[in-house]
């Protein structure tokens, strides 16, 4: 990559930045491309360049919103971390996240989900997917998930449950309960210390 390009991929990556502040504390519908210029420190023209659109920036800043949100969670999955460390962390992290979103830009973002956005549906299926059954791989070698659960039994229920999200009659409502979502996900109706006490309890 040239100077030109580094240049040119630094800028985008300032209204990208700037786009996302804004619409996480405002919503997409009440920021105008005239306050993202501003907070990027650029012309409205140098947006139109690079975006052509509102809802086009919108469309790129969700991808670029979904990839640094992966790249925070990958560290955490990648440590030296146990498994209900990780957990707790992905837990915490959703909760963050749905507590600091905007819900016009969680409402417009799953509007494009559910509306056949390729990006978020490949990421899902060639990276979320993939790290998450190594998770439970890592959590049943450590006693916390149970071996009899097939990793098909777990995909299944995810599955069913990002089906069901990209409903619009679920997803204008599902941002609330998003940390409850994730700890039945990961701990199940019976909760975390019943979970945690089944591994105490388990033989040497």
């Amino acid at each position: 990559m040239d100077g030109f390009e580094r240049r040119r991929q630094r800028k985008k990556t300032e209204i990208l930045e700037a786009s996302l502040e804004l619409f996480m504390n405002y919503g997409v519908q009440k920021v105008s491309i005239t306050e993202i210029a501003t907070k990027a420190n650029v012309s409205q023209v140098t947006i139109y360049n690079y975006f052509q659109s509102k809802d086009n920036l919108a469309h790129e800043t969700i991808i670029y919103y979904v990839d640094k949100a992966w790249e925070e969670g990958l560290k955490i999955l990648e440590s030296d971390l146990s498994f209900p460390e990780k957990v707790k962390f992905l837990i915490f992290n959703k909760k963050q996240a749905a507590d600091k979103i905007h819900e016009d830009f969680y409402l417009f973002m799953m509007k494009e989900y559910s509306g056949g956005l390729s990006y978020i549906e490949d990421f899902y299926q060639k990276r979320a997917i993939p790290r998450l059954i190594e998770l439970f791989n890592e959590g049943r070698k450590e006693g916390f998930v149970d071996p009899e659960i097939s990793n098909e039994a777990i995909l299944f229920f995810i599955h069913m449950i990002k089906e069901y999200s990209q409903r619009e009659d679920v997803y204008t409502k599902i941002l609330p309960l998003t940390e409850d979502i994730m700890k039945l996900l990961f701990y199940g109706i019976a909760g975390k210390e019943k979970n945690e006490k089944r591994h105490t309890d388990l033989p040497d």
